[in-house]
């Protein structure tokens, strides 16, 4: 979607129904409403199209004025193997994007149906903050991180993001927001958490406090907890995703104005004096629907409570769906998510065969 936006004024994305995605790809795990409202929130859409063909047609692209269609550089096949893109792609109306190397659907149902936590990163270090060494902070992650940062146009800086390292650490700037974001950011409501999964509650939240913020004229800055400190307190193998997947899911919310990784658990006094040094000025902190777990018998936002300035967040109709919910809707349907993933095995090489011929035709 990033991609696709950098070469267009206006992004119209598709969305196909749950019953076409079951037909050729198996259950879904979020539902339209949910899935629509995740498109509507990504700050490079111009605007999601509910039921989209899965196999796409020429028709619906001339109904909403699309010239083109975007894709990845893979092959997605429908269930009977064919290639979903063939029709457009005769017409000479298909454009090619390099795939992202990222995890997928697939990818995160692998890991709700298993218990490691090989995906979790190791925390980053004040020292690594100077030397570059953490994989996150240097190469092709720092600059994911720049390129999720962008605004509306996919190409424009934007948001900031920021690394928490410790009490006695300053906060570092990893990727600079644009001059009218710094300037914003000297009024900011903070919101913190996991944000795994990235879902339907998620967005909503930051869609309502996106809202009220504006009326105050503040901005929204998300704090994201390092993996160690999530597994703490939720326990098994979360989070599901890590840290780096979820700040690029945040950063891609056209709600959020800064993302804090490894922010801390509690919100103490010395953390908001510390944003506030790196030009971060929090005058609202809020949680979220999900109850407050409480680390070592502390209440994580007790400073913002005695300082007036900690709200909890409105209620929404998502407000009940945690990440939990998500992952339980996988186990309760295991057998059938077992059975997409063997279909997706199927499919895989189906797909990378039509690459194949599809480049040696390129190639004659």
């Amino acid at each position: 979607m990033r991609q696709a936006r950098q070469l267009c004024n206006e992004l119209y994305v598709g969305v196909h129904s749950d019953e076409d995605i079951a037909q050729h790809k198996g259950p879904v795990v979020m539902h339209l409403p949910e899935r629509a409202l995740a498109v509507e929130g990504c700050k490079w859409s111009t605007k999601p199209i509910l039921k989209a063909p899965y196999v796409t047609d020429p028709k619906v692209m001339d109904d909403y004025q699309c010239k083109y269609v975007v894709h990845g550089d893979d092959i997605t096949t429908d269930e009977h193997g064919n290639d979903c893109y063939q029709t457009v792609k005769d017409a000479g109306r298909f454009i090619v994007v390099k795939r992202t190397p990222n995890i997928s659907t697939t990818d995160l149902v692998g890991r709700m149906l298993s218990t490691n936590t090989n995906h979790h990163l190791p925390t980053v270090t004040t020292d690594e903050i100077t030397s570059k060494k953490h994989f996150l902070l240097h190469g092709d992650a720092l600059e994911r991180f720049e390129q999720y940062a962008t605004g509306a146009d996919a190409k424009a800086a934007h948001s900031g993001v920021y690394m928490y390292t410790g009490a006695n650490a300053p906060i570092a700037e990893i990727v600079a927001p644009s001059a009218e974001v710094n300037k914003g950011l000297q009024k900011v409501w903070y919101v913190d958490g996991a944000f795994d999964l990235f879902f339907m509650g998620h967005i909503q939240l930051l869609k309502d406090l996106r809202a009220a913020a504006s009326k105050e004229g503040a901005l929204i800055v998300v704090g994201l907890h390092d993996d160690k400190t999530v597994n703490e307190v939720k326990g098994e193998n979360y989070p599901i995703m890590n840290l780096q997947e979820r700040a690029l899911c945040v950063l891609q919310c056209r709600y959020v104005d800064a993302v804090v990784l490894q922010a801390p658990y509690i919100a103490s006094e010395s953390f908001v004096e510390g944003l506030a040094k790196a030009g971060i000025q929090v005058v609202k902190i809020v949680h979220g629907a999900t109850p407050v777990t409480d680390l070592d018998g502390q209440d994580p936002y007790a400073w913002a409570k005695k300082a007036g300035i900690y709200q909890d967040a409105p209620t929404h109709e998502f407000a009940g769906v945690s990440t939990r919910t998500i992952v339980d809707r996988v186990l309760k349907n295991r057998d059938a998510y077992e059975e997409r993933q063997r279909k997706k095995g199927w499919k895989a090489e189906n797909e990378k065969k039509l690459k194949d011929e599809e480049g040696d035709r390129f190639a004659k």
